[in-house]
């Protein structure tokens, strides 16, 4: 029991809004951000993006909108600077290629994918579990879209069911549950920023 107490965990010592609600996360692992079409999912995952790279290297992988217009608008609603250091922004890649890219000695440590509906295929059959294992030192952060009040496909399911931090975004509002104090962050939209709502 000793040595139990005695091990040492890597996590994220946040401060502000985010530390009221996360808690002291660790540094890997899976965290899942999903809601209904058009609810701010990635605008909130941006503005998360944009926090955590104070913490270290950030790969958003923007599988579904690409560079697109909308997902352009989403980075500058969330104010993310021209010149943002940290946080590197990539269209859609095969999991494969993005699992061995991970394997580098200097690769991003927290990976977003939006959206896991586009992995659903790479990532079925054991592949979820697989991708977790194989890289125990890498948080991931998967967008699901949501189908009567839970995230699309089955991956995305056993995603929620695995994940350490749960966020389901509904209004610009963002419910945080999980291994974690939990609370309710609401999006202000005038400053792109957060505060901790109350119900």
């Amino acid at each position: 029991m000793k040595n139990l107490y005695d091990k040492k965990h890597k996590t994220f010592v946040l401060d502000g809004v985010w530390k009221e609600v996360m808690g002291e996360p660790e540094r890997h692992g899976a965290w899942i951000i999903y809601g209904l079409e058009k609810n701010g999912k990635t605008w909130f995952a941006l503005l998360l993006a944009d926090y955590l790279a104070r913490f270290g290297k950030v790969l958003y992988i923007s599988a579904e909108e690409g560079a697109g217009s909308a997902f352009v608008d989403a980075c500058a609603r969330a104010r993310i600077s021209p010149n943002k250091k940290g946080l590197n922004v990539i269209e859609y890649e095969p999991m494969e290629d993005v699992s061995s890219y991970l394997k580098k000695r200097k690769s991003a440590r927290i990976v977003f994918i939006d959206n896991i509906t586009i992995y659903a295929d790479e990532l079925k059959n054991g592949a979820f579990r697989k991708l977790l294992k194989e890289h125990p030192d890498v948080l991931f952060i998967f967008l699901a879209h949501e189908e009567r009040g839970e995230p699309y496909t089955a991956t995305a399911k056993l995603c929620r069911k695995l994940a350490k931090l749960i966020f389901h975004v509904q209004g610009l509002a963002c419910t945080v549950s999980g291994r974690c104090p939990g609370g309710k962050l609401v999006i202000d939209e005038q400053r792109a920023a957060l505060y901790h709502g109350q119900d």
